[in-house]
């Protein structure tokens, strides 16, 4: 006689093949993820000893530790991002102003309007940081020029009338990076 083929149906396959390797895989993953909390607390703690103990020890350790973080006085709040790039550009602005000074026979209206753009480019930049940066932004921007007439720049060959005129047009499409 031929041996006869049994029937196995879905449920009893999963049964017996899947659920049993299902539960080993996230066995698997819960040990991997143990073991990463396990170097990342003892890291931070700066101590080996917490590699030592069991998993329910451990976690118990991962607790405290993380309860011990939550309950640590925050360290004061750092900087606000902008002000480092707010000092930038003021210094850009300053090196713009310094260099168009030293070129001979520079168009006075020209300077003008790229100070005048500097220092409204920078208002825009300043409106956007916190109260909190509100004393520092007040004296670097006290601190340095904006416009070509308060940092002393002039030109020679330059007479009064040519400086009440109105500024020359300038295209209308600029083009800007951003």
């Amino acid at each position: 006689m031929a041996p006869q083929m049994e029937y196995v149906s879905k449920t009893q396959h999963y049964l017996k093949v899947k659920k049993p390797q299902l539960e080993r895989e996230r066995r698997a993953r819960i040990n991997k993820s143990l073991d990463q909390l396990k170097h990342l607390v003892a890291e931070l703690q700066g101590s080996d000893a917490i590699m030592q103990l069991d998993k329910a020890e451990m976690l118990e350790a991962a607790v405290a530790f993380m309860k011990k973080e939550v309950k640590k006085p925050k360290a004061a709040a750092p900087l606000v991002p902008m002000e480092p790039f707010c000092h930038g550009f003021m210094n850009a602005v300053n090196e713009v102003s310094r260099v168009m000074a030293t070129i001979p026979h520079m168009n006075v209206e020209l300077g003008k309007s790229v100070m005048i753009h500097l220092g409204s480019e920078y208002n825009r930049l300043t409106s956007r940081t916190t109260q909190h940066a509100q004393v520092v932004r007040e004296e670097v921007y006290s601190s340095a020029p904006l416009s070509p007439a308060s940092s002393g720049y002039h030109s020679d060959d330059c007479d009064e009338s040519s400086m009440a005129s109105p500024p020359s047009k300038v295209a209308t499409a600029v083009w800007r990076p951003w």
